[in-house]
């Protein structure tokens, strides 16, 4: 072999160990930067999860009162759906009543938190009670409210205490007098807190002040 062929030789395996030497570093730079990608997605996972963390919660609460079948006769058959009763308040003055039907519960009860949102009434409450006695009614039911001291609770029971409750009333006597059905208990109540006057309306038009009025 002569001097010229061992030249070429050398340069050959030089030129593979080069090639060589480049590829596995490649390798290992590539192999660095998959935990790196890995991390990334890791931290827009972790950022998502705090992201939706921090979304703020409703300040409305939505209660079910009743879930009953209806069937309604038609030509060719009965026509059965849902028929939901659902309380929407915010325990801050501000309750809801509603009642939808459909086909399907859920959308039964998605209608009626709508229905109860767009019937909101402002409830006077005075110490955690309400202002005076009143009575309401609604159909052949009838709800008595009466205004009680603190630490007396909601003395209430079914869809009157759930209006109570989320209208934020804290200490009230009722009785329920007439018919037993969920609506119109409900109905009652709301027609009883409508009629509520508050101490200030009563104060401005007999013409003293609130301290005056309370003595």
């Amino acid at each position: 072999m002569t001097e010229e062929n061992k030249e070429e030789l050398t340069v050959e395996t030089e030129a593979v160990e080069t090639a060589e030497v480049v590829e596995t570093a490649d390798a290992v730079e590539a192999v660095e930067e998959k935990p790196a990608k890995s991390q990334r997605r890791g931290k827009g996972r972790k950022q998502r999860i705090e992201n939706a963390e921090e979304k703020p919660q409703s300040e409305w609460t939505e209660r079910v009162v009743q879930i009953s079948r209806v069937t309604k006769v038609v030509k060719g058959g009965k026509k059965l759906s849902f028929r939901a009763i659902v309380i929407v308040g915010n325990q801050k003055g501000q309750v809801g009543v509603g009642c939808a039907k459909a086909s399907e519960v859920i959308i039964a009860i998605q209608k009626a938190i709508a229905d109860g949102r767009k019937n909101l009434i402002t409830v006077p409450i005075f110490k955690t009670t309400i202002p005076h006695p009143i009575t309401g009614k609604s159909g052949a039911g009838a709800v008595m409210l009466r205004p009680a001291s603190e630490g007396t609770g909601i003395i209430a029971g079914g869809a009157v205490r759930s209006v109570l409750e989320l209208a934020g009333i804290g200490n009230i006597l009722s009785k329920s007098l007439g018919s037993k059905s969920p609506l119109n208990a409900a109905n009652a109540t709301m027609d009883a807190l409508k009629k509520l006057t508050p101490f200030s309306d009563v104060a401005k038009k007999r013409g003293l002040t609130m301290a005056e009025l309370l003595n």
